[in-house]
């Protein structure tokens, strides 16, 4: 897969980046969205340098993405879990019309 580079700003500095063609709406959002953290630690932290803002908002982000991880993974137990009871409720409905006909 071939990329080139498309400029992003963030917290004031202009970054070249490469990026996958066809991907580049999907890093622009991502980099708006990283710029909102940056920006809101920023205004909350005043003394801290551009790489603390940098890390906390890594930090912050690494912990989003976490918890939602988890949320997938608690959902899927949920569903697996349907799909055994809904599995054991067929299997039992087949074995009953089986004795049934016999």
């Amino acid at each position: 897969m071939s990329s080139h580079a498309i400029e992003i700003s963030l917290l004031g500095r202009t970054y070249s980046i490469a990026c996958p063609i066809g991907q580049e709406d999907a890093l622009r959002h991502v980099a708006a969205k990283l710029e909102k953290q940056l920006s809101t630690l920023r205004t909350r932290t005043n003394n801290l340098s551009r790489e603390e803002i940098a890390i906390m908002a890594a930090l912050n982000i690494g912990y989003e993405l976490l918890e939602e991880q988890k949320k997938n993974q608690d959902y899927i137990k949920q569903m697996d879990d349907k799909i055994g009871l809904l599995q054991s409720t067929l299997e039992s409905a087949l074995v009953e019309r089986s004795t049934k006909e016999d």
